[in-house]
């Protein structure tokens, strides 16, 4: 059974990431309205815009299906590890969420600003899916960190990471949905042969706070990498955990910048995608581990105690 389920696990794993980067697809081109105002069924004439918003339910709805069966197996088989029933009802319950909005915004029409959190969800959902994945591995030991403690301060730099990637990618959702892609034609600025210029119209400064914000990610995870090597640099997972979390951060940096310079590419913009969601799913990784450590310092100043009586 375990080995059943490690193969399921990377097919929902792979699955999950085909509708991330299908929605980012469907945003992209427009195809929301691809089956007409209908909802779970698919009404309009045969265009490339049906085929996309078509191929992402089926995929979406694909997904669902190994999602729930993978959670329910996980929680019967491997139940007593403590963090997969939380993943388990996680996984699911963010997946229809996440379906929910699809369809609310297909069936009502709804804000940009509320569209934008489809993406999100879905990443949340994704990650979940993907710890589910990690947790299923570290069974036979060929992938394990149980044993690793991270103290309070880089634990305390991983959650408040993990809470401004959401909004960073909210930001970008945003950027996607009210069509600012190119709203500025340069890069870094906006507007490179006017650095000082703020006469922004609302596309620029969503833009632009999104480029700001992205900014901020990249800092901050570049000064987590040199505390990890500093810090933890015996220890492979996170040495080389926080090192290719480094690595996505600058791909993801390029990718942004690229979409400028090919002028909105559609391969280039599904990477941009791809890539945070990949980095997204390691951060929550490593959260994972920060909450054993809280585990394993409660049962430290415990056991002392316990011994005593």
């Amino acid at each position: 059974m375990i080995s059943f389920l490690k193969k399921l696990s990377i097919v929902a794993t792979i699955t999950m990431i085909l509708v991330l980067i299908g929605g980012a697809l469907v945003t992209k081109t427009e195809s929301g309205m691809g089956c007409g105002a209908n909802w779970p069924v698919c009404e309009g004439e045969l265009t490339a815009e049906l085929i996309i918003e078509l191929s992402h339910r089926l995929v979406s709805g694909l997904a669902g299906i190994i999602v729930l069966l993978l959670s329910v197996l996980a929680w019967k088989y491997i139940g007593h590890i403590r963090e997969v029933k939380f993943l388990s009802f996680i996984s699911i319950f963010f997946l229809i969420f996440q379906g929910l909005i699809g369809a609310a915004a297909v069936l009502w029409s709804q804000s940009d600003f509320v569209l934008a959190m489809h993406f999100g969800i879905s990443l949340i959902s994704f990650a979940s899916v993907f710890l589910l994945t990690l947790l299923i591995f570290e069974i036979d030991q060929k992938f394990d960190a149980r044993s690793l403690i991270i103290h309070k301060q880089l634990r305390r730099n991983m959650y408040g990471l993990a809470i401004y990637i959401l909004i960073v990618v909210y930001t970008g959702a945003l950027v996607r949905h009210i069509d600012s892609s190119l709203a500025c034609t340069s890069w870094p600025l906006c507007d490179n042969t006017n650095p000082l210029s703020l006469s922004f119209h609302f596309g620029q400064w969503v833009n632009m706070g999104h480029r700001f914000l992205a900014g901020i990610a990249f800092i901050w995870t570049l000064l987590l990498f040199l505390k990890v090597k500093s810090e933890y640099r015996q220890s492979r997972v996170m040495y080389y955990g926080w090192a290719t979390a480094l690595f996505l951060m600058v791909i993801q940096v390029v990718f942004g910048a690229l979409i400028i310079f090919t002028l909105g590419n559609l391969l280039v913009a599904l990477f941009h995608a791809l890539t945070i969601s990949i980095y997204f799913g390691l951060l929550c990784y490593f959260l994972l581990l920060s909450n054993r450590s809280v585990q394993a310092e409660k049962l430290h100043i415990t056991e002392p105690k316990k011994a005593n009586n």
